[in-house]
């Protein structure tokens, strides 16, 4: 289904983004739609794959995972069999919150949320030091988080 986004699909999105549990007579006030309407547009973004998903953010440090670790890979080759491995087996890493493959001087990119230095070098020895294809990693641990955010401007 092709959508083309008008102002008031752009105000449904702008408003689920930052509080994806709004009711529909909410979200219909905010956005000045009925509430069949609204929710008419609604189905029609989720319908269209404008809206992905809906989730609940966790805190990082109730959960115990206060300390963001990113890990630069760089493989040995580009060989294609390698890369879909190394994906494969990167999927399967419980700890692994994002990977991504990169242009510039690392192959990959990931993201990782640990307890502290002592569960980031238990990662690294269970997992991250067996995936297949790897020739140099890098990682940096982030000292502060400056801006945050799921919500993408539209």
């Amino acid at each position: 289904m092709s959508l083309v986004l008008d102002a008031t699909d752009r105000r449904i999105l702008t408003v689920l983004q930052k509080d994806g549990r709004i009711t529909n007579a909410e979200l219909s006030e905010r956005v000045n739609l009925s509430p069949s309407a609204c929710h008419r547009r609604v189905q029609q973004l989720e319908e269209a794959g404008y809206i992905d998903s809906y989730v609940a953010l966790l805190n990082t440090r109730m959960m115990g995972k206060p300390t963001t670790v990113y890990v630069e890979i760089t493989l040995q080759s580009q060989a294609e069999e390698l890369l879909d491995a190394f994906e494969r087996e990167v999927a399967r890493v419980p700890d692994i919150l994002e990977c991504h493959l990169m242009a510039g001087t690392a192959d990959y990119l990931i993201k990782i949320m640990a307890e502290d230095t002592e569960d980031f070098a238990r990662i690294h020895r269970q997992h991250l030091s067996r995936l297949p294809g790897v020739r140099q990693m890098q990682s940096s641990f982030a000292l502060r988080t400056v801006v945050q955010t799921t919500a993408l401007a539209v």
